[in-house]
């Protein structure tokens, strides 16, 4: 994991400059008038700053004036200064943190729709958990950077240069010598600002995947409970936080070295221009006032320099976080909808067709999963799939949803090919019961309605009840109305198969997919759910896959697939009868290995 790490991270440092900082540009765009009015607080914080030097430097050549006025004139010119400048800094505060807000939150937000409609192809590479870092700890950083370093480095850029040209104003001779400690600032930070980016993109890999094993293991806590691997799985997280901290821990302290060698270089030369200034005060060739006045252009031109090399660290750890995010938005998807795609037909009927149609999973492409299938399903035909394990049923239901586009052949709907069309409008009119059913962290209500967000409470209802759901959603505490926890963690395994099963039924599809939609099921609701389906299933096309063949007796035609090659198809009947591979399952299953006929013992 380490290796994995360090070296996607040596692949892309060519690219983790401070440039790409400028992928932001496009969503600092609509708020222009923001950007102005922080631009102007942040100029006249700057000028104000600037202004401070001239009133002390008149106080104190002041001191010995025989008018009082003027001495308590400029005492008054320099608290008003600073009042200006106080007021000024609040503003700009107010201005370029809410800029950053608000920019974050467009942020997270185009990465979630990118990511929310990616295919399923994409998430074979890449955690959920790595994404979910990205959206949170990267965007952080961002709004970090937007909302406080960016305005702290301008700020302290318009000093610098500010505070040089008006040393320079000050005294020629003193800037001469100030500017020759300038290569002697110049050089750690370019030589230990390159070692930073490195490891600062490096601890950034490593926090994501810290999230991801963090997130993987949470969702899965009762399989790590129920095979005693919470140890190991303490040690694995453990290691990769330890990773991430030794990276951390590296980055902090060539930062620290950084800062330590700049600032002491800086004020190491203050120190030195003030002596010399000092013997100009007293051989007369400059006043006191001058030479505080430069002091003060001194210092503030230093801790500009001290304060540019603290936010270069951030300045890159945002380039780097704004990488990653940009190739989450960037990301090139292997399923795209057509540029000008043919219409969906309002009302589908249901016609299926798979043509010659070969596909491999894009992380296994040497495995060839379905293999020249020719399939065609009638409207309102009720198809099952049946088969071992690996066969390929599943991925015949994710090729009609188009998860996956084949890799040969194709597949199409009322004769138009998938490819053609939208595919929020096709999958608008197909109801999914799939084998693994999701229940979201909502109430019964929500999880139901999810099929069809419009439809009344007793429209949700109806549908628990010809999912045989009703009863045990009644008996919850708060009813209907009770949360189901995080992936319905308060429901059983077959109470979850029921609730995905009433949200197809409410969804009222024309095409329907039951991907083992039965087999946490008891018998008794079994039987109750089986007798839903039916009648669900009239008027509408039906695709069962199952591996409890008593599940799909009844339907049109049952559809064999072995080693991802369509190998017989038929009713129940013809299929035990020709002997062949349905027929050994049939027999496996019915009759434990005896003679079977056309019915179930």
């Amino acid at each position: 994991m380490a290796d994995k790490v360090s070296s996607e991270s040596q692949e892309r440092e060519a690219s983790k400059q401070v440039g790409a900082l400028r992928e932001l540009v496009p969503f600092l765009a609509p708020y222009k008038t923001l950007l102005i009015l922080s631009g102007f607080a942040l100029l006249m914080t700057a000028c104000l700053s600037l202004t401070l030097p001239l009133a002390v430097r008149r106080v104190v050549d002041n001191f010995n004036a025989e008018s009082q006025e003027i001495l308590d004139l400029y005492f008054l010119a320099a608290i008003g200064v600073a009042a200006l400048l106080a007021l000024g800094t609040g503003l700009r505060y107010a201005l370029v943190t809410r800029l950053g807000e608000r920019v974050v939150a467009d942020i997270r937000k185009a990465v979630f729709d990118r990511v929310i409609g990616l295919s399923p192809a994409f998430y074979e590479s890449l955690m959920t958990g790595e994404i979910l870092s990205r959206i949170t700890t990267d965007t952080t950083l961002i709004q970090s950077v937007i909302g406080s370093s960016v305005s702290v480095a301008l700020r302290n850029v318009l000093i610098f240069i500010g505070g040089m040209i008006l040393m320079l104003f000050t005294s020629a001779k003193l800037t001469g010598l100030v500017l020759l400690i300038v290569p002697l600032v110049v050089i750690p930070i370019l030589t230990l600002g390159r070692k930073l980016r490195g490891l600062s993109r490096e601890n950034q890999d490593w926090i994501a995947a810290s999230s991801g094993q963090a997130s993987e293991a949470l969702s899965a806590v009762q399989t790590v409970q129920s095979f005693a691997q919470e140890a190991v799985t303490r040690g694995r997280f453990s290691d990769v936080t330890e990773a991430s901290y030794d990276v951390a821990r590296r980055r902090i302290t060539v930062r620290a070295i950084m800062t330590v060698t700049v600032m002491f270089l800086i004020f190491a030369g203050v120190v030195g221009v003030l002596w010399i200034g000092a013997h100009d005060v007293r051989t007369g060739t400059m006043s006191s006032g001058a030479l505080v006045q430069f002091v003060i252009y001194a210092i503030m031109v230093a801790g500009a320099v001290a304060a540019l090399s603290e936010v270069w660290g951030e300045l890159q750890r945002a380039a780097g976080a704004t990488e990653r995010l940009v190739e989450l938005l960037n990301a090139q998807d292997t399923v795209n909808d057509p540029v000008e795609p043919v219409k969906c037909p309002a009302k589908l009927t249901g016609a299926i067709s798979f043509d010659n149609v070969g596909f491999s999973y894009p992380s296994r492409p040497e495995r060839q999963t379905l293999e020249a299938v020719n399939l065609s399903i009638k409207p309102g035909e009720t198809i099952a799939l049946v088969g071992p394990s690996g066969a390929g049923k599943t991925t015949v239901m994710q090729l009609i949803q188009r998860f996956y586009d084949p890799n040969k052949g194709r597949v199409t709907l009322d004769g138009i090919d998938l490819r053609d069309m939208q595919r929020q409008d096709f999958r608008q009119q197909i109801s999914v019961v799939p084998q693994d059913p999701v229940i979201f962290s909502g109430t019964a209500m929500d999880n139901i309605r999810f099929g069809r967000p419009e439809a009344s409470d007793e429209e949700v209802m109806n549908a628990a009840k010809a999912a045989a759901a009703h009863e045990f959603i009644s008996a919850l505490p708060e009813g209907y109305n009770a949360t189901l926890g995080e992936r319905g963690v308060m429901l059983s395994g077959g109470q979850k198969q029921r609730v995905a099963i009433a949200r197809a039924i409410l969804r009222d599809a024309p095409l329907l997919l039951l991907d083992e939609a039965t087999s946490a099921l008891d018998a008794a609701s079994e039987r109750a759910v089986q007798q839903a389906v039916e009648t669900l299933s009239q008027d509408r096309t039906t695709l069962i896959v199952a591996h409890r063949l008593a599940t799909v007796k009844k339907a049109d035609r049952i559809v064999v697939l072995d080693g991802g090659k369509i190998a017989a198809q038929g009713t129940h009947d013809e299929l035990v009868a020709a002997n062949g591979l349905y027929a050994e399952l049939a027999r496996l299953q019915f009759t434990d290995g005896g003679v079977v006929g056309g019915e179930t013992p």
